[in-house]
């Protein structure tokens, strides 16, 4: 929301800076996101009349101009092909600081003849990139005037972020309000808008509301005013800088009055020109296969749930958010019909949504219009209309029903403090909501009130809390430590929530960078990782490249991994936890931990051999975020691969039949797709996946760590198998040999060759045994050797190697 100081001033009767103004309004919950003050930069600009131009002696393009500055006459050296005696434009004099073009002027010679000073273009003064010429300004403009007082560029155009409640402060009025409510001025009475202008004939047009039962909220109320014999034509200059400076183009009086009001009262209003009507107006829903051609010179496809102000024929207008083009004023026109209406907010922005329109009315209309402004706002507009254009207005006609808003609200005084921490009286709490509207009266130790027409958000008493204290300053509130405070609650995370932080800290400890990418991706890259059915697509996508719920999170770092190596990232580690969606039913959703790897593992340097990323390496990444998160990382290791990941180079983590991870090389051709041109790996945990912990450990503390005080024994052992046994089977097996006194199994070879038979192996596995409470004796290392051997023979189906 933008306006200017001025305008607020119009309604706000302060003596408050600029920086006051800005301080109140962020303290009072309407954040300003901007301050433009042009007139300090534009402070040595001045206006000036060209009293001579003639050619330069020695350039063919460029005049040499002698200006009177109204207090001397200075000669310039000007290119600008619209240089010429008798006009008025804006002179920079020498020493004046240029924004545009980021120098300070001096006077110098040019092909031999002295300038002091410049004529100035828009784009040297950043107000737009035109430099095809220099500012012309209107031949009365008073000569020496500084240019920022002249332009209403001296005027700081302040914006706000307002928050989706605030339907009321989207207009400078509401907003003025507020500030008046925090005591930084007094709400002025805007004259004409409480006015009622008489019509003087009956409107030949009528207006119906032609909706079924269940849709008349769609526009509950309307009224409308026919004006005839009007002159349409350029608004007056006042009115023109005020849309300007807050980017809004002049269009034509008849539109821009609608504009000003749209922002001066948050009452959006719409014209039509009487003579493109065929018989009354009629608001109702769209039918199946309307189209409508709106002002911003886009055809609109229309559906049953769309409100539409139309004639007997074809609609003219989406209700609350666009007019138009075949019932748009021109300065042919000469009768208009004014319209004022309530429109539902939520079926204004769920059209708004459907056909991407972002207007200034669908803004409004979307966060609730004050539904009494309808005949105030007719009203208003009206005595501007006849004051800028002239003619003579019909009687209002008025359809439908205000919308139901009154409602009571009692406030106990001493929620203030219960509630937001700042004891108020209960006389300046009656005082603020006084002032906002809210009608306060004192009843049986509580405060009355009815909220006024224009705050539809306020439900119950938390929400006068908030109204009063906000008004009275959250800055108020004071420091209070909160070990004062007894039965403080204690953090607390799920499971879930918990896992996801561990595995995050885990995989960024790992040297990997967190990436946050889209939860949607184009459905052809969807496809590739077993996803893309038509009911994960999207309706309404925000992209077209974006149109289908992710399977994997992989696809995405791929793209982003792609992206980075075009652009010279030639090794890099990404990594998310987020979700993907298998299908659109409640359980459809998992939580999962990706990442890629992709270029070298090892950089090149001189005391180190590079080497490239492997499957190790995310074999090693997602044992650590399984470890991180409770998981059993003892769980078995199967070869495995899916479509997207490329054969014998690949495996999952499973504990039984449930999927703990997935990991592995990227398949050749899903490289090829996302244009890598280096090795990439990448794994998969599925955080919901690990068993949840028993009931009596989950609020277990810690034990201390405890270490053994006898020396740990290594033993050796190497057992023939088949070539197509896992080795993780030999290495579980011995570490389950004996829970207690074994405590690390590992496989450190793995041989096929001369001496071992065809289709067989030979895998050797280190297994440490760790005494608790004597020394092991020589029987005691054969004993457990014993198991181990056993166990091995049993779960691999081989023999200890002779």
């Amino acid at each position: 929301m933008k306006f200017t100081l001025s305008w607020l001033k119009e309604h706000l009767d302060t003596e408050a800076s600029l920086q006051e103004i800005c301080d109140k309004l962020t303290m009072i919950g309407l954040e300003v996101d901007s301050v433009v003050d042009k007139g300090p930069a534009l402070s040595a600009f001045q206006t000036a009349r060209v009293i001579s131009a003639t050619q330069h002696p020695n350039a063919d393009r460029l005049r040499v101009c002698v200006v009177d500055t109204g207090s001397s006459e200075i000669q310039v050296v000007c290119g600008a092909p619209n240089a010429r005696e008798g006009m008025v434009g804006v002179f920079a004099p020498s020493g004046t600081y240029i924004p545009g073009t980021d120098f300070t002027l001096k006077d110098a010679e040019i092909r031999g003849v002295g300038s002091h000073g410049m004529l100035c273009s828009e784009r040297e003064l950043q107000l737009s990139d035109d430099h095809d010429g220099i500012i012309e300004l209107p031949a009365d403009t008073p000569i020496g005037a500084p240019y920022a007082k002249v332009a209403g560029l001296d005027d700081p155009i302040i914006e706000i972020g307002l928050t989706p409640n605030r339907g009321d402060c989207a207009g400078v009025r509401g907003i003025a309000r507020d500030l008046a409510a925090a005591g930084l001025g007094a709400l002025k009475r805007v004259p004409g808008w409480d006015q009622k202008v008489t019509g003087t004939f009956k409107s030949p047009i009528k207006v119906h509301l032609d909706f079924p039962e269940n849709a008349r909220a769609a526009c509950a109320a309307f009224a409308g005013r026919h004006i005839r014999g009007v002159k349409n034509g350029p608004s007056p200059r006042w009115l023109q800088d005020r849309l300007r400076a807050i980017g809004l183009r002049p269009i034509s009086a008849l539109v821009d009055i609608t504009n000003f009001f749209t922002m001066d009262a948050a009452r959006p209003l719409h014209v039509f020109d009487v003579s493109k009507l065929s018989g009354d107006i009629t608001a109702r829903l769209a039918r199946p296969g309307e189209t409508l051609a709106a002002l911003d010179n886009k055809t609109y496809e229309l559906d049953s749930e769309m409100t539409v102000i139309g004639d007997q024929t074809l609609p003219h207008a989406l209700g609350g958010i666009i007019g138009g083009e075949e019932t748009g004023c021109t300065d042919e026109t000469t009768e208009v019909f004014v319209e004022s209406a309530w429109f539902d907010p939520l079926r204004t922005a769920s059209t708004g949504r459907k056909l991407n329109i972002h207007s200034d009315a669908r803004y409004r209309f979307e966060r609730g219009v004050d539904p009494e402004s309808l005949l105030p706002g007719i009203e208003a507009a009206t005595a501007m209309i006849l004051d800028l254009c002239g003619g003579e207005p019909s009687e209002v006609i008025f359809a439908g029903e205000t919308p139901k808003w009154k409602r009571n609200i009692s406030l106990r005084p001493n929620r203030t403090l219960e509630l937001a921490g700042i004891e108020i009286d209960k006389t300046e709490q009656i005082r603020i909501l006084n002032v906002l509207g809210f009608e306060p009266s004192e009843a049986n130790d509580k405060i009355q009130t009815v909220p006024p027409s224009w705050r539809p958000d306020i439900d119950g008493e938390a929400d006068l809390v908030e109204e009063v204290t906000r008004i009275h300053g959250f800055d108020t509130i004071k420091a209070v430590p909160l070990s004062q405070f007894e039965n403080q609650p204690t953090a607390a995370l799920n499971l879930l929530q918990a896992r996801r932080v561990r595995a995050r800290r885990a995989l960024a400890g790992r040297g990997m960078t967190e990436a946050l990418t889209f939860s949607f991706m184009k459905q052809e890259d969807a496809v590739l990782f077993g996803g893309g059915n038509e009911s994960l697509v999207l309706d309404n996508p925000i992209s077209a490249d974006l149109d289908c719920m992710r399977p994997s999170i992989i696809p995405n770092l791929l793209a982003a991994a792609s992206r980075n190596f075009a652009r010279s990232k030639r090794s890099g580690a990404l990594f998310e936890v987020g979700p993907i969606y298998l299908d659109p039913s409640e359980n459809g959703q998992d939580w999962v931990a990706a990442g890629v790897r992709w270029g070298d593992a090892i950089p090149r340097h001189w005391s180190d051999q590079s080497r490239s990323v492997d499957v190790f390496d995310v074999k090693a990444d997602a044992l650590a975020a399984l470890a991180a998160i409770g998981a059993p990382t003892e769980a078995p290791v199967n070869q495995a691969a899916q479509s997207w990941q490329h054969p014998g180079r690949s495996g999952e983590i499973c504990l039984g039949k449930n999927l703990l991870a997935r990991f592995g090389e990227i398949h050749p051709k899903i490289i090829n797709h996302y244009d890598i041109e280096t090795a990439v790996v990448a794994f998969e945990v599925f955080i919901n996946a690990p068993p949840e912990p028993r009931r009596k450990q989950l609020g277990k503390t810690k034990t201390f760590l405890k270490l053994d005080s006898l020396l740990p024994v290594d033993r050796d052992f190497a057992f023939i198998m088949d070539a197509d046994v896992p080795a993780a089977k030999a290495v579980t097996a011995a570490r389950l040999a004996d829970r207690e006194m074994i405590t690390e199994a590992e496989a450190f070879d793995s041989y096929q060759g001369k001496g071992i038979d065809n289709g067989q192996k030979s895998v050797a596995i280190s297994v440490t045994f760790q005494p608790k409470n004597a020394t092991l004796t020589d029987a005691d290392i054969e004993s457990l050797s014993s198991k181990v051997v056993k166990a091995v023979e049993k779960a691999t189906g081989g023999h200890l190697r002779g």
